[in-house]
Order: C-alpha cells, then structure tokens, then sequence
C-alpha cells in the first residue's frame, strides 16, 4: 500500500480559480495532510489556446511560496489541467506534464461532450502524451460506452471524489463509470476547500470495495508518476438511495464519521 496521492488540486495561491491566499491554500494541504495524503500536484488551469499561442505562464515563484509552506510529511509536485478548447496543439512541452512523466491532466469544455473529443484525445496519445482526462463525469453525454472509446484511444480517466458519492446527474453519472471499471484514478479538484480522495476511498470502503479504493487512490497514482500504466480496476456497484447519499456526504464533510455498513 502506497499513500494517498492526489494529481488534481488548485492550490498554488493566486493563480486561478483556487486557493486564494497561502493560509487558505496551507489549511487544505493540513486537512488532505490529516486525511493521509502524501503527495499533492498542483495543477493550475490552463487552456491549449495559450499553449498554442505560447502564453503559458510562470507560477514558480507562487509555487515556490506554497512548497515553502508545506505541511510536514507532504510532497508537492507540478502540473497543469490544460483545457481542449483549441483541437491540434501539441501537449508534448514536458512543462505541461504531470511532475516530469508523461501524462497530462486534460479537460474539456463545459457542457456536452464536444464531437471528435476521442479523436482528439487518440491524437494527444500518438505524440507521445497520455491523457488524463479530469472529471468525466461532468460531461453531459458521457457513457461507459465512451469512456471505453477513450481508454482504447489511449486516455485514462480521473473520477473527482466528492462527486463520485455525491447526488445528481453528475453523481449519478460517477457512479455508472465506476459500475463499468471506467476509472483510473481518483483525485479531489480541491480549489482551496474540503474536498479530499479520502471521502471516495472510505465511501469504497465502507461498500466491501477497500481494495479499489487503494488502486484507485493510492497505487495507480503512484504508477502514473512512475512512469507506469495503471492497473486494470474492477467494476463497483454501488446501489444507493440519493437520501442516503447525501447524508453520508454531509456527515463525512463535517468531520462526522458515517454510516459504515455496505
């Protein structure tokens, strides 16, 4: 067992739409910190139409700011979440990757998924990249059924976490993906906040699925920064009413422990 590892936060203070300020941005790292999160990337947005246009900018010194901070016992590395809304540009500048590896963090535009989206996905795959598609279930459209077109197109998926046990359409989405061994890895989006992959893993957990709750938070991570692919994660039923599934958000958020029966 590997500890927790989070690839998808917006932390680095000031530069997007996450933490705000170094305090709030230092408060999350304590609280993923007290959930068992080791190994935080930072991964402020960006959009392929500035790659393309070569604005990508420099955080390093608000980075550097925020590693200064960090919370004993916490490691933090960089990446981008680099938006798909200009289709063609090359992702391959290894400052886009994920902490010196291959992968990318992607996502793409709000809404429906956009047409071509698999082949624009295969397309970042042949230059050498491996896409990390971010919070697929937020895609209005999205099927299992695509999600098998993406990972045959050379994607991987990241479930967030919170919405993964969650209620709505999104939720309700999270879920079928995970039914289908759709996803790769979890990770939070935390922007500054609450949010945790430790609320995924203990809501696995507590369904008798502990085993994927690791793979999923802990050793594909850990494989994906090493340079590895991911291992194969088996598919989760998890049947739940969406009153339960509220209740066991909010108490898990408030620091309550939950309902732990499967």
């Amino acid at each position: 067992s590997h500890p927790v590892i989070d690839l998808h936060t917006h932390l680095v203070p000031g530069v997007d739409d996450g933490a705000r300020t170094l305090e709030q941005a230092r408060e999350a790292l304590e609280r993923l910190a007290a959930d068992g999160v080791r190994t935080v990337a930072c991964t402020p947005h960006l959009r392929a139409s500035e790659v393309r246009r070569g604005m990508v900018p420099d955080h390093g010194a608000a980075f550097a700011t925020l590693a200064a901070a960090v919370p004993a016992g916490v490691t933090l590395r960089r990446g981008w979440e680099v938006m798909l809304d200009d289709p063609g540009v090359a992702l391959d500048d290894p400052a886009l990757a994920l902490a010196g590896t291959r992968v990318v963090l992607v996502e793409l535009p709000r809404g429906e998924v956009p047409p071509g989206a698999d082949r624009e996905l295969a397309r970042i795959r042949s230059s050498g990249v491996i896409p990390l598609v971010a919070h697929p279930e937020r895609y209005g459209g999205m099927t299992p059924a695509l999600a098998r077109r993406w990972h045959d197109a050379g994607a991987l998926l990241q479930a967030d976490a919170t919405t993964l046990c969650g209620t709505g359409t999104r939720g309700t989405r999270a879920r079928a993906l995970l039914a289908d061994g759709a996803y790769d890895v979890i990770a939070s989006d935390n922007h500054g906040d609450v949010r945790s992959p430790r609320v995924a893993a203990d809501w696995l957990a507590a369904r008798g699925a502990a085993d994927v709750a690791t793979l999923l938070t802990e050793t594909n991570p850990a494989r994906l920064l090493g340079g590895e692919a991911p291992l194969p994660v088996p598919a989760v039923r998890a049947p739940e009413g969406v009153a339960q599934l509220r209740a066991w958000l909010v108490a898990r958020l408030r620091g309550a422990r939950p309902d732990r029966r499967p």
